[in-house]
């Protein structure tokens, strides 16, 4: 759905026209409230938020599914390492060089 330039309304006015507008968005459209000029929050029928954020769990969900698959097919191609074999092949790409630890040292 897009907003069309009578669904923006500036501060002012949907304060003053609250019901109204509660009234067209229950109707189905949405309102865009402008404050100084610029977006600042939507008005939205609370059955359409609610589908925007089961729309939002979904993505997340199918989004840790894809990451599920990934680490399988890791596994399945031999892409793994035990967990402390990982953690300390991290932590020594994490620690600086001791020529760097010096010439740090020296600066300071």
């Amino acid at each position: 759905m897009s907003i069309a330039a009578k669904d923006v309304v500036p501060f002012t006015q949907a304060r003053a026209t609250l019901s109204e507008l509660a009234d067209e968005v229950k109707q189905g459209s949405e309102k865009v409230i402008t404050k100084n000029g610029q977006s600042y929050v939507a008005l939205i029928d609370s059955d359409r938020l609610d589908y925007y954020h089961r729309l939002e769990r979904e993505r997340i969900h199918l989004l840790l599914l894809e990451d599920v698959k990934r680490g399988l097919a890791d596994i399945v191609a031999g892409r793994t390492e035990d967990a402390d074999t990982a953690i300390a092949r991290l932590q020594r790409a994490r620690k600086p060089s001791a020529k760097v630890s010096k010439t740090a040292k020296r600066r300071v």
